[in-house]
């Protein structure tokens, strides 16, 4: 094979590994932080470590275990995920200045409707579990409220796919408001989605097809 279809296959290849981390997605990369070696252990990064550590549990759970526990096994799985996600600031980041010409019934349709599309889109690829991945975490940044988790996966291929977490302090807890993985942010993803639809058509339009893809009837794009 020629040097230049060489690189144009592994290139190709190193796409679809990643694009398969893509689409196991959000709840996935919170289970591979678990087999993680943590070489900053902030407060954020703490805080991501227990959020996965009650998913671990539920993976592992025996009574869990079967095609007729699916179903439970994604409500608690959801349940422990959920409360460490700030589902408003990712909201009002993918609608970015559509936000503001939203009232607050509006915005708090969004934001269900949202979570529910994330949830139909990654939390059943949890189902996939770990598969031999190695997490390290490489560093924690933090400025005032905002604060910043990088990690390493490497797979099994030994392909190094770098993974950013952003965070948010609410209170006393960090909340994860975007997720990058090789520089592809899951918020700016779904903005330019999202910007592209309400440029050409409505806001109605938009919530009708989020509704479609939650129905798994449409795709977005």
């Amino acid at each position: 094979m020629p040097s230049h279809q060489q690189k144009l296959f592994w290139s190709q290849r190193r796409s679809c590994m990643i694009y398969s981390f893509l689409r196991r997605g959000v709840f996935t990369l919170l289970i591979l932080l678990a087999a993680g070696s943590v070489c900053a252990a902030g407060e954020p990064t703490e805080l991501i470590r227990k959020a996965t550590d009650g998913v671990i549990a539920i993976l592992n759970d025996p009574s869990l275990k079967g095609p007729d526990k699916t179903e439970e096994k994604v409500r608690k799985i959801r349940e422990a995920v959920d409360k460490r996600f700030a589902w408003e600031e990712i909201s009002k980041r993918t609608l970015a200045r559509y936000w503001k010409e939203r009232t607050p019934a509006e915005r708090a349709e969004f934001i269900k409707l949202f979570g529910k599309l994330l949830e139909r889109t990654y939390l059943d690829k949890v189902k996939e579990g770990y598969s031999g991945e190695k997490v390290l975490y490489v560093d924690e940044k933090v400025e005032g409220r905002y604060g910043r988790v990088r990690v390493m996966i490497v797979t099994k291929q030994n392909t190094e796919i770098p993974v950013e977490y952003r965070m948010l302090k609410k209170g006393d807890n960090w909340l994860i408001y975007d997720i990058s993985i090789e520089g592809v942010s899951l918020v700016n993803n779904y903005r330019k989605q999202f910007s592209h639809i309400l440029s050409r058509s409505s806001y109605s339009e938009l919530l009708e097809r989020l509704r479609a893809k939650v129905e798994g009837t449409e795709t977005i794009d």
